[in-house]
């Protein structure tokens, strides 16, 4: 493993039900970048954390220190997935088979900034789409961050350094029609609007903490929903988009078991929508 990356301080740490590839394209998170077979530069949090894995055999660019306190919140390595698994209905083929497909996802603990404005832009958009749009922002308004080795990154930019964009300047980055709503988040969000939106969504429940979120120009049912699984980690919540539509009319004949999963139906979701997303289920 030094041969291949000598920045690796940390490893090897054996963690089941994760696949760093499954993550990367489940549709929650679009500042990772994929370096090599198994090997991804993870920026979050205001840090960037260098991954490689190795079946269940992980190896990271950070102190043990770091990775106890920050990313094992972040990979939400607390969690029992394997208990969720254990729980699905054994006569639910299609959810079975989702989850032999892409069991090492995990909802990831991300900050709620990045989310609300990665999902504000994700609207009848595609993943690439928004990770060039989110590599763009973060290039022309993020703080450059050193790294190991001399290397650096740019940080994903907070309220204030997207509020000195227009809506012209976001445009010209792919948002299109987003764009407006966009700069209408970064006004309300500086000078403290996003630490006062985050103490009121923090006690709230999940329904009224969705009502508050749809309250915000450009944010509908289903932003709100992402927002609140992927930004507040609310896994009971189960957004629903064109993907889910079709899995529970095709496939529940419109009745999913909701109940059955109750706290961790997010979750589920994830499973839902990367199967049908990139496996052989259409």
């Amino acid at each position: 493993m030094s041969e291949k990356r000598t920045d690796l301080r940390l490893g090897p740490i054996v963690i089941e039900h994760m696949d760093l590839a499954q993550i990367a394209d489940s549709g929650q998170c679009f500042t990772w970048t994929r370096l090599d077979e198994g090997c991804y530069a993870i920026q979050a949090l205001g840090r960037c954390l260098v991954a490689v894995q190795e079946g269940d055999r992980f190896f990271f660019s950070c102190s043990e220190d770091e990775f106890r306190q920050v990313w094992s919140h972040y990979f939400d390595l607390e969690r029992d997935y394997g208990q969720l698994k254990r729980r699905i209905d054994p006569e639910d083929a299609y959810l079975r088979a989702a989850v032999e497909y892409g069991g090492g996802i995990r909802v990831l603990k991300q900050d709620l900034w990045e989310v609300m404005v990665s999902f504000l832009i994700s609207q009848n958009n595609n993943i690439g789409r928004i990770r060039n749009s989110i590599r763009g922002l973060c290039g022309e308004y993020g703080r450059k961050m050193p790294m190991d080795g001399g290397r650096f990154y740019y940080a994903f930019p907070r309220p204030e350094e997207l509020a000195a964009a227009g809506e012209a300047d976001f445009i010209r980055l792919g948002l299109g029609y987003r764009a407006k709503y966009l700069k209408a988040l970064t006004e309300d969000m500086k000078d403290g609007g996003l630490a006062q939106l985050k103490g009121e969504l923090d006690g709230a429940d999940d329904e009224t903490a969705g009502e508050r979120l749809m309250s915000i120009y450009g944010i509908g049912k289903k932003v709100a929903d992402c927002i609140c699984l992927f930004g507040l980690h609310r896994t009971g919540v189960f957004p629903v988009d064109t993907h889910i539509k079709k899995i529970i009319a095709g496939n529940y004949a419109g009745n999913f078991p909701y109940e059955r999963y109750g706290s961790e139906l997010g979750i589920v979701q994830q499973y839902l929508f990367y199967y049908h997303l990139k496996g052989s289920a259409y």
